[in-house]
């Protein structure tokens, strides 16, 4: 009878799709879940509901989206070209004269705000580090290192690091950034130099002098620094110092610094012996910049350390041993010269 109650087997598929089900990355894109709500008990993480907005998309001529940051209630997405700020639980309409005026939304995920400036986190998100409202990161296909804060993007690699940057973060596989609570530094470390800063750096330089004072142009293998770690100083907006640790990853934690190095954790500001990292010990060194203005004529009438003892060197000749003083007196060469004290040089 027309419109009785029937049984039946339901709908049957039965027809192909024109193009074969495959697996789709959705680089440039968000999806996301149900709530999950640990209170109620409530746990909705498995399901994706399609009737409902789910997506959000983003432009694809900026890149796959690499880094995801929340902050406050924001969304901060890196992007391989560009840095942007997407609202979250809320939207934002655009008034005449161009401002913003937030307004209640259920989406969650509301406007997309880009950061001004083309630049983005490449391909390297491990790069990424942040404390407060500051976010750190470095533009490998830019040559740049950027910190993102309340007054936008800026890049910090133009303190004085412009030229070492924009050489080294081309050359380099793996960039580890890494934020020091307690020394208020940004360390980024760059798994491989240029040949040319390999040399510029090595432990063969006229800073690090042995007792022979060697000033080759020609360093030895084994001297040549391959990989080194920078840091940033937001006190001073200058990148201070070049640190001999090379981590696999750091992280701060109630104002203490740790990194990770071949499985294990090192908590840094243990050791009372300076400058020894992983059990390794190395050279600390300073370099200081005596002559700040070249164009202006100086004349320095002295310059006084105060601190620990100076190295002491002595000097043979003719099987006796003289100091640098009774040799300038003597005016004779010397055949060979050691360490007669440690200290510093």
């Amino acid at each position: 009878d027309f419109n009785a109650k029937t049984i039946n087997k339901g709908v049957k598929v039965s027809t192909v799709l024109d193009e074969p089900y495959a697996l789709e990355h959705r680089g440039t894109g968000f999806i996301y879940s149900q709530l999950y709500n640990s209170t109620s008990g409530v746990n909705r993480l498995n399901q994706f509901i399609q009737a409902e907005k789910i997506t959000k998309d983003l432009n694809p001529t900026y890149g796959t989206i690499q880094k995801l940051h929340a902050r406050d209630t924001d969304l901060i997405t890196l992007c391989e070209d560009k840095c942007f700020r997407v609202l979250a639980n809320k939207d934002a309409l655009y008034n005449a004269d161009g401002n913003t005026q937030l307004t209640g939304n259920n989406a969650v995920l509301g406007q997309t705000i880009p950061y001004a400036g083309e630049y983005g986190i490449s391909k390297n998100p491990e790069s990424f580090a942040s404390y407060a409202f500051r976010s750190y990161f470095t533009d490998k296909n830019r040559g740049a290192v950027i910190r993102l804060s309340r007054d936008g993007v800026t890049v910090i690699s133009e303190q004085g690091m412009n030229d070492f940057f924009s050489d080294n973060l081309s050359s380099s596989t793996k960039i580890i950034g890494s934020y020091d609570e307690d020394k208020g530094l940004y360390n980024v470390t760059l798994n491989s130099l240029t040949p040319y800063w390999r040399k510029h750096l090595s432990v063969d330089k006229d800073y690090n002098l042995t007792a022979e004072c060697p000033t080759t142009d020609s360093p030895a293998e084994e001297n040549l620094v391959l990989e080194t770690t920078v840091s940033f100083d937001e006190q001073v907006k200058g990148w201070t110092s070049r640190k001999s640790f090379i981590p696999e990853g750091g992280i701060s934690l109630n104002n203490t610094y740790y990194t990770f190095k071949k499985g294990l954790i090192w908590e840094h500001g243990l050791n009372n012996t300076y400058n020894n990292f992983y059990d390794n010990q190395y050279f600390s060194t300073v370099n200081l910049v005596i002559n700040d203005s070249p164009q202006a004529v100086k004349g320095y009438t002295a310059l006084n350390y105060s601190g620990t003892a100076s190295r002491e060197l002595e000097y043979e000749y003719n099987n006796k041993w003289y100091s640098i003083a009774e040799v300038n007196a003597g005016a004779f060469v010397p055949n060979f010269v050691q360490v007669k004290r440690e200290g510093w040089y």
